[in-house]
């Protein structure tokens, strides 16, 4: 059950209209990083989660990441106010109109136009919100590592939005958004090391062969090392030694076929085999312009 309190989480005060602030502010409204892909990444988790306590924790966030999209929404209809009479009613001449709306620089006037002013589910560039955001996989320490990158990121854009405005009350509505992101990435930090053992992701462990091994396969200038390729916990391959299978195999792909089917193979095989003896004659040889070509194409 959802209750909707008409209070935003944090107040919106917007100095002056501004459409194209407004048309970038949607990255966070429809956008990959933004609340509402969030707010339905956590919601689809937490239906599925067993564990109560992550459980309750997901819902939480969820349904905080929804205030965070009315929030973003809100400032992004606020921010578009003056335009929104201006269009709607035709009080300017269509091309002080046109500059009013474009004077960012950017597509605001596309989002004017179809959407009438509004708070599309659209990023920044007018392309449409999408599912294929949530990357949910029912694995809770897969999931919460793709909630801590999923903050971070969010946490990105909202700098970078931050950087883009004067407005003084966007910043701050701005600045408290992106402390949350910072807040939702600690508590699934927690969440994610109170799971123990946590690492590897899923029940079953890695091959003992493998799982210590560092193929070094981008070799020459600019080559580096360190913690993460080598050192004790690792097992480095270096030189001609990368570029060996590392099973100990051929590193040919074999499979084991029946008689009939492989008797079909070689016939399929025969029958679309490349002749090696003679120079075919190509279209592109008759068509060509080059007399080399030409020549060839006149032989008899």
């Amino acid at each position: 059950m959802f209750a909707h309190n008409k209070r935003l989480q944090y107040t919106v005060r917007v100095a002056a209209p501004n459409p194209g602030l407004a048309n970038l502010m949607l990255e966070q409204f429809g956008g990959p990083q933004g609340e509402l892909a969030a707010a339905c990444r956590y919601f689809t988790q937490a239906l599925a989660e067993d564990d109560p306590g992550r459980k309750d924790m997901l819902f939480d966030i969820a349904t905080e990441e929804l205030s965070h999209l009315e929030v973003i929404g809100n400032i992004v209809v606020m921010l578009n106010k003056g335009a929104k009479g201006k269009l709607a009613e035709g009080v300017e001449e269509e091309g002080l109109l046109y500059k009013d709306i474009t004077a960012a620089g950017n597509d605001s006037h596309v989002t004017q136009v179809l959407y009438g002013a509004g708070a599309p589910l659209v990023n920044s560039a007018g392309v449409p919100w999408s599912a294929a955001y949530i990357d949910t996989i029912g694995e809770p320490t897969a999931d919460l590592r793709s909630n801590i990158a999923a903050e971070a990121r969010a946490k990105i854009v909202y700098e970078r939005l931050i950087n883009l405005t004067d407005d003084p009350g966007v910043k701050e509505a701005l600045g408290f958004l992106m402390t949350r992101e910072i807040a939702h990435q600690k508590s699934f930090e927690k969440a994610l090391y109170a799971i123990r053992p946590n690492f590897p992701p899923g029940k079953m462990p890695g091959d003992p062969r493998f799982s210590r091994v560092y193929v070094n396969l981008s070799q020459g200038l600019g080559e580096q090392t360190g913690p993460w390729n080598d050192g004790k916990q690792w097992e480095r391959l270096d030189g001609a030694d990368a570029l060996t299978p590392v099973d100990g195999g051929d590193g040919q792909a074999s499979v084991e076929l029946s008689a009939d089917e492989q008797a079909v193979l070689d016939q399929m095989a025969a029958r679309t085999a490349s002749a090696q003896d003679g120079e075919p004659l190509t279209g592109a040889e008759l068509g060509s312009s080059d007399p080399e070509m030409n020549l060839k194409a006149k032989k008899p």
